[in-house]
C-alpha cells in the first residue's frame, strides 16, 4: 500500500467523520432546531438529486451530448416548478395516511398488495445501477489519484463507513417519520458539493483558462473542431431526456422519501419549487467549464467522466473532485439505503412474514431495515464490481432512469384518473418493466445483444437503444393500463381509495359501527397481531393525535381512532400490512342497517379544504354552508339522527335548553345520550302521529313541557 492510497483513505475518512460530527452535533441539539428545520436545509436536502452523476456523469453526458446534459438540471426544476398541480397532491395523501414511498402510495391506491411488491422490485432493480455509479466512481477516483490496485477494496470500506452513517442517522429510532439529523447530514453534503463544483469551475475558468476571454479565443480557435465533433441530441430525444429526469426527480426512492416524507409544509415544498432549481443551475454551470479545461489540457480525454482530474497536475485539484464525488456518493447512497430498506421490509418481508405478536416488535422492525441497508449499499458495491465497471456512467445511470418512469403512467392515474384499477396498472407495469428488462437491463447485465423491440422499425434508424427502450415501454403501459381498467370493473375498496387520492374529490367515509365498543377496548384488540406493548403505544399515540380518552364511545370518534391507527402503522409497515391488520382485528359490524355516507367527516374535510375550492364548488360550499348556519341558530330546538340512530347534528337552542353540547354528543348514538332524551327523542321516532304535544320532562330541576 503506497503513500497515496494510505492519504486518499484517510482524507476520505476524514470527511465521513466530519458528517459523522455534523451529525452528532444535531443530535444532541448543539445546532439549534431554527436552523435543522429551516426551508433551505429541506431544499439542500433535495440536492441529493445530484448524485455523483452530477460530479462525473453529467460530465460524460456533456462530451457525448452536448447542452443536452442540462436535461438532468432542468427535468427537476420543471418537476419542481409544477409542485401546486403534481407535488403538493402526493403531500397531501402521504402525510393524511403516513405513506413513506412509492410502493406505499400504489400499495393504498389501487389497495393490492401485489402492487406494492411491484413497485418495490422495479425500484430494486431499477436503483442497482444508479448505487453502482456511486461505488464505481468512488473507485476510479481512488484509481485515478493513487494507481493502487486495492481501489475496489477502499471502495468497499467506505461502503462500510457510508451504512454505518446510513444506520446511525436514518435508522436509529422506530418511531421518527422526519430525520433532522439525517437532513442536516444530507444538506451539509449539498453544500461540500455545490461549493467543489464551483470550485473546480472557478480553476476551469481562471487557471486553466486565463478567464472569460481566454476561453472564447479557445472555443473559436483550438476548441472550435472539438466542439463541432460533439454529437447534439435531435429534439425527440432530449425531450424524452428531459421527461426521465424529471420523472426521476421525485419517482426515484430517494428523492421520494425526502420531497414527501421528510417535508415540513405545503409551504416548505412550494418554496422548494424555486430554490432547487436555483441549486441545480448552479451546479449546472461548472459541467463545460471543466470538460473544456480538461480538452484544452490534454490532446485527447479518454475517460470525460473524470475530466477534473486531467484539467492541471496540481495535486489539490484532483483532492477537491475527490471530496466533491465523495459527498455526491456517500449522501445518494444514504438515502437510497434507507428508502429501499423501508420499502422491502414492508412490502416483501413483512408481506412473506407477517408481524406476531411480540414484546419486542419495534425492535425486531429496527434490526430488520438496518440489516437491510447494510444489505443494500453492498448489493450497490456487488454491482459495481461486477456490472458497472463495463459500462459507461452514462449507459448505467439511463438504466435505471428509464426503470423507474415505468411508474409514471401509474402515478399520473392515481392522482387524475379515478376509473384507474389494479389489474390495469398492475398489466402496464409488467408490460413496460418487460420492455424495459429487454432492451436495457438484459444487455446492461449480460453484454449481449437481444433481438430487436417491437415496434422498432417505427423509430429512426440511427436512434440509440435507450431512446427505443423509452418510448415503446412507455406506451406498451399506457395503452395497457387504460385498455385493461376500462374493461374491468374497479372494486369498492380501490373506488374509496380513489376518491382519497383524487385531486378535487370529497373523500365520502362511510358511517359503520365498529366491533369494539370503546376506545378502551382497542388495544386488547390489536395485542393479537402486536403484542400487548405495541398495541398500547399505537393505541395511546392515536387517542392523543385526536385528543380523545378511553373511555371514548362515540361510533364517529372510533371511527377515526380506528383511521388514524391504521395510518400510523402504514408508516411502520406499510399500508397492506397495517389494512390486513386493521381489517382483522378491528373490523366494522355489518348490521342490517343501511350503510350511508359519514356526512360528519365529509363536512369537516370540506372545512378543512374550503381556502383551496375555486369556482363552482367554491359557490355550492358556500350553499352549503348558509343552510347548516341556518339550522345551527334556528330559535328552536333541532337535532338529526341517521337511520342507525347515529346524531348528525345537535343545534345551538337544543343545547342552551338541555346543556349538553354538540361538540360532546355529535357521532354518538341516542341511546348514549343523557336522561331523559333518549326516552324523549325515542317516543317522537315511535310515535305514529307526529308532531307530539305537550311532553314533560325535568331539566335542570325544572319541569318544562316540550
Amino acid at each position: 500500500m503506497n503513500a497515496e492510497l494510505i492519504g486518499v483513505v484517510l482524507l476520505g475518512l476524514s470527511y465521513l467523520g466530519l458528517l459523522f460530527g455534523c451529525g452528532m452535533a444535531v443530535e444532541r441539539g448543539w445546532v439549534p432546531v431554527r436552523i435543522t428545520r429551516h426551508p433551505m436545509v429541506y431544499t439542500l436536502a433535495l440536492g441529493v438529486y445530484a448524485s455523483a452523476w452530477a460530479i462525473y456523469g453529467s460530465i460524460e453526458l456533456a462530451a457525448n451530448a452536448g447542452f443536452g446534459y442540462l436535461a438532468y438540471y432542468l427535468g427537476p426544476a420543471g418537476a419542481f416548478l409544477l409542485a401546486p398541480v403534481l407535488l403538493v397532491p402526493i403531500q397531501r395523501i402521504t402525510r393524511t395516511y403516513q405513506l413513506s414511498s412509492l410502493a406505499d402510495l400504489f400499495a393504498f391506491r389501487y389497495r393490492s398488495r401485489w402492487a406494492g411488491t411491484l413497485v418495490t422490485l422495479l425500484s430494486l432493480i431499477a436503483v442497482l445501477p444508479l448505487l453502482g455509479i456511486q461505488v464505481h466512481t468512488l473507485s476510479d477516483a481512488v484509481q485515478l489519484l493513487t494507481g493502487s490496485r486495492y481501489s475496489s477494496a477502499v471502495a468497499l470500506l467506505f461502503c462500510a463507513v457510508i451504512a454505518g452513517c446510513a444506520v446511525l442517522f436514518g435508522a436509529r429510532h422506530s418511531h421518527r417519520h422526519r430525520h433532522d439529523t439525517l437532513l442536516s447530514v444530507i444538506a451539509f453534503e449539498s453544500v461540500i458539493k455545490l461549493l467543489a463544483m464551483l470550485g473546480l469551475g472557478a480553476i476551469a475558468l481562471w487557471w486553466v483558462f486565463n478567464g472569460p476571454q481566454d476561453l472564447q479565443r479557445w472555443l473559436e480557435g483550438p476548441g472550435a473542431a472539438l466542439q463541432s465533433a460533439t454529437p447534439q441530441l435531435e429534439a425527440p430525444q432530449w425531450r424524452t431526456l428531459l421527461l426521465l429526469f424529471f420523472a426521476a426527480a421525485f419517482m426515484m426512492p430517494h428523492l421520494f422519501q425526502i420531497t414527501f416524507a421528510e417535508s415540513l409544509s405545503r409551504h416548505t415544498l412550494l418554496q422548494a419549487s424555486w430554490t432547487l432549481p436555483l441549486f441545480l443551475l448552479l451546479m449546472a454551470l461548472p459541467v463545460p467549464l471543466i470538460l473544456w479545461a480538461a480538452q484544452s489540457a490534454n490532446e485527447s480525454v479518454p475517460l470525460a467522466a473524470y475530466a477534473a482530474y486531467l484539467m492541471t497536475e496540481h495535486w489539490w485539484v484532483g483532492t477537491l473532485a475527490f471530496i466533491g464525488g465523495l459527498a455526491a456518493a456517500s449522501g445518494t447512497m444514504m438515502m437510497i439505503a434507507l428508502a429501499l430498506s423501508g420499502m422491502v421490509l414492508n412490502h416483501i418481508v413483512l408481506v412473506a412474514r407477517p408481524p406476531e405478536a411480540r414484546s419486542d416488535l419495534y425492535g425486531w422492525l429496527l434490526w430488520l431495515r438496518r440489516a437491510l441497508v447494510g444489505a443494500v449499499i453492498f448489493g450497490g458495491w456487488l454491482f459495481a464490481e461486477s456490472v458497472g465497471r463495463y459500462h459507461s456512467l452514462t449507459n448505467l445511470g439511463l438504466a435505471a432512469f428509464v426503470g423507474m418512469a415505468q411508474c409514471l403512467p401509474g402515478l399520473l392515474a392515481l392522482l387524475y384518473w379515478p376509473g384507474a384499477n389494479r389489474k390495469g396498472m398492475i398489466a402496464g407495469l409488467i408490460g413496460g418493466i418487460g420492455v424495459w428488462l429487454w432492451g436495457l437491463w438484459l444487455p446492461l447485465l449480460f453484454d449481449i445483444t437481444m433481438p430487436a423491440l417491437p415496434f422498432t422499425l417505427l423509430m429512426p434508424a440511427d436512434a440509440p437503444a435507450w431512446y427505443n427502450a423509452t418510448l415503446i415501454s412507455l406506451a406498451v403501459n399506457i395503452v395497457l393500463l387504460i385498455v385493461v381498467s376500462l374493461f374491468t370493473r374497479i372494486s369498492e375498496g380501490e373506488r374509496s381509495a380513489a376518491e382519497a387520492c383524487s385531486v378535487d374529490a370529497v373523500i365520502r367515509s362511510k358511517r359503520l359501527p365498529l366491533e369494539a365498543a370503546t376506545a378502551g377496548d382497542f388495544p386488547a384488540h390489536l395485542a393479537q397481531a402486536l403484542g400487548d406493548e405495541a398495541a398500547s403505544r399505537e393505541v395511546d399515540r392515536a387517542l392523543k393525535a385526536l385528543n380523545l380518552t378511553p373511555q371514548e364511545r362515540r361510533p364517529y370518534a372510533l371511527r377515526r381512532l380506528r383511521d388514524r391507527i391504521q395510518a400510523n402503522l402504514s408508516g411502520l409497515m406499510g399500508p397492506s400490512v397495517a389494512r390486513d391488520i386493521v381489517d382483522r382485528y378491528l373490523p366494522y359490524r355489518h348490521d342490517d342497517a343501511p350503510v350511508t355516507d359519514d356526512i360528519h367527516f365529509v363536512e369537516s374535510r370540506l372545512e378543512a379544504y374550503r381556502s383551496r375550492l375555486t369556482g363552482l364548488a367554491r359557490e355550492l360550499d358556500g350553499l352549503r354552508r348558509h343552510h347548516r348556519q341556518t339550522l345551527a341558530y334556528l330559535p328552536v330546538g333541532l337535532c338529526v339522527l341517521g337511520d342507525d340512530d347515529e346524531l348528525l347534528m345537535w343545534n345551538q337552542a337544543l343545547s342552551q335548553l338541555s346543556g349538553i353540547s354538540g361538540e360532546s354528543v355529535i357521532g354518538s348514538r341516542r341511546d348514549s345520550l343523557p336522561p331523559p332524551w333518549p326516552t324523549l327523542l325515542g317516543s317522537v321516532l315511535n310515535a305514529s302521529q307526529t308532531p307530539l304535544y305537550k311532553q314533560a320532562v325535568t331539566l335542570h330541576g325544572k319541569d318544562y313541557f316540550l
